[in-house]
This record gives C-alpha cells, structure tokens and sequence, in this order.
C-alpha cells in the first residue's frame, strides 16, 4: 500500500512540475485540424477575358495567347432541372486548356449555361437552387478553378424567374466565396428596354464580382450602321446605361468584344477567316465570297479597350479560337491599347 501511495505522489508532483512550465495544461490537437479559408476579397483589377467552347481544339489556339488574357472560361457546364449538372462535354479538352491558362498565370473558370426553360424551372425550386449551388461549388473545388461564370441567357421579369435569378445568385456567390471563388455573370446589353433587360434587377449587383456585357449581335440597333452587329457607339450606350443608367460599379463591368463578324443575312465568320483573306483588319467590313460581312477590326478593337478602361474595368471576348493566332490578332492590339505585356 505504502508503494502505491508513493507512486501517486511522484505522478501529482510530475503534473504539477509540468504546469510551471507553461502556465496551462495544453488540450490536445484535433486528429484533423480543419483550416478556416481566408475572408474573400474581390479581384478588382482590370480583365481581359476569353471563352473556349468545348467544340473547339486546344491546338488551335497558340500557346503565346495565352498571355494575353487574364481570365479563361470553359464553355459550357450544363444544368438538369433538379440541380444535378450533366457530364461535361470533351473533359480532356478543359484539362488541356485549363493546363494551359495556369501555366501562363490566367485565372481559371466554368462558364454554366443551358436551356432557358431549365434555369427557369431549376431556380424556382429552394431544393433544386441548394443542389445546384452544391454541385457548381464541388465541381470548381475539385477542379481547382479560380471561379464560376453563369450565362443564362435571360432571366425576365414577364415569367417571374427575374426574383428567382436574385435568390440564386446571391446562393451561388455566397457559396464560393466561403471558398476564394469569385462569380461572375455574362449579361445582356441592355440597349434594348424590356422585360430581358429589366431581368437583371439591380439587387444582384452585390452577388456578382464582374458583369461580362454581351455587345454583340446587335444587327439593325446602330441606324448609322445598321449591318455592323456590334458598334462603337453600341458599346458606349451599353456601359451607359449599365453603369450609368443603372448604377453598376464599374470595377464590375466588363465590355464584351465580339471576335467575329456577321452578315445581313446574320451568318457569321471567325475573324481569323478574314485574316485569312487578306482583309484589311483595320476595317470593319470585308467580302468574302462576294458576301459582306461586319466585324470589329483592330482600330474598332482598340477604341472600345480604351473605353472600358477609361470607363469600366475590363474586356472580354468570344471566343478564344475565333481570333488570329498571328501578329494581327485582335486581342494583342487591345493588349497594346491597354499597355499590358504579354511576352
């Protein structure tokens, strides 16, 4: 007995011993420590985006135009009505390019785009918006994307899914932001009133960290040139009213520059085709097979970067493939608008 009172003392004194020295005794660490992320903090810095649709190849896209861009998105994620997504249309190509874009410092992301019926049925759904929410985030987190781009194309205020888009996007961003993921939505321009464009309700606005504009396809808008489907001063009226009209930070905006040209019979060429026929790229016309086309040449191209600099926060093309791999690329002379060196 004496031996067991003795041996309990040495263990009192020993506890004891090891409290001086710290003060506290110490709980012991989780089996698996779970990091908290870092708060979000938007990227306001000035983009230069471009898409890459799915059925188009990596080969044709020179490495060096990678670094022209600063934002990437792979074209498209598709969702189903109750929220699950469908399987991704030629995966190795978005591993390729995505390789790619991070190798030369772009920024990664999905762009989800789909039926206009399907957004509309999945968004009025709260269990179809949480699984939707659930599976876009999974899909960036697995893929280790910079982000998320959602292009439905559109929600309005004649069917009621305008309230619906609000509530799912403020769900979306609240999402990836937990995570460092930005959102980011391509729009309407907005220069035709109506029930589209009062579709995006100003309430969303604080969800999405950058707007990309589609000014484009806009054929008969501009009287002044009426075949010319994405003018100049079709680009200024947009930023306008967005900015303007409407109130959107311009750190969000972002100008959409088509990369390719159409005809009055709304037919379109890549601008890499007019290159190819020795167009004047300077201009904004060229005949091809005895057709006229419009586009946005290199001197247009560069107005409308300076624009979106002097008055918005970025630039964004579709699409990647469309545009010339050479020294007349129209994504290099916005570069050189912009001062920005992709070397």
């Amino acid at each position: 007995m004496k031996k067991i009172y003795f041996l309990l003392s040495i263990i009192v004194l020993l506890g004891i011993s090891s409290c001086k020295k710290t003060g506290v005794i110490e709980p012991p660490a989780p089996v698996n420590p779970v990091n908290p992320p870092k708060p979000y903090v938007p990227d306001n810095s000035f983009k230069v985006i471009a898409y890459f649709p799915s059925y188009r190849d990596p080969n044709g896209v020179a490495d060096a135009k990678y670094k022209m861009i600063t934002h990437l998105f792979y074209a498209f994620l598709n969702p189903n009505i109750d929220g699950s997504l469908a399987t991704l249309e030629q995966p190795s190509r978005f591993t390729t390019v995505m390789q790619k874009a991070r190798a030369n410092g772009v920024k990664t992301g999905i762009s989800v785009s789909g039926t206009r019926s399907i957004f509309i049925e999945m968004a009025a759904s709260a269990s179809a918006r949480k699984l939707f929410v659930k599976n876009v985030l999974s899909f960036a987190r697995t893929n280790n994307l910079d982000g998320v781009d959602m292009d439905w194309e559109y929600p309005s205020t004649a069917d009621g899914s305008a309230d619906n888009y609000v509530l799912l996007m403020k769900e979306l961003s609240d999402s990836l932001h937990k995570y460092n993921k930005f959102l980011s939505a391509a729009i309407t321009p907005g220069v035709y009133a109506g029930s589209i464009r009062d579709g995006l309700k100003t309430e969303v606005f604080p969800s999405v960290d950058f707007f990309n504009i589609m000014v484009y396809d806009g054929i008969g808008w501009d009287k002044d040139e009426p075949i010319q489907h994405a003018s100049y001063n079709m680009a200024v009226a947009s930023l306008n009213y967005w900015i303007g009209t409407r109130g959107m930070p311009k750190e969000r905006a972002v100008l959409g520059i088509p990369a390719y040209g159409k005809n009055s019979a709304n037919a379109s060429k890549a601008y890499r085709d007019f290159v190819a026929a020795n167009a004047d790229i300077t201009l904004d016309y060229a005949t091809i097979d005895g057709i006229q086309y419009y586009f946005n040449g290199t001197l247009t191209t560069k107005k409308k970067a300076k624009l979106a600099k002097d008055v918005a926060n970025g630039i964004m093309f579709w699409e990647f493939y469309h545009d010339d791999n050479g020294n007349k690329s129209i994504i290099r002379a916005a570069n050189d608008e912009l001062g920005r060196n992709y070397n």
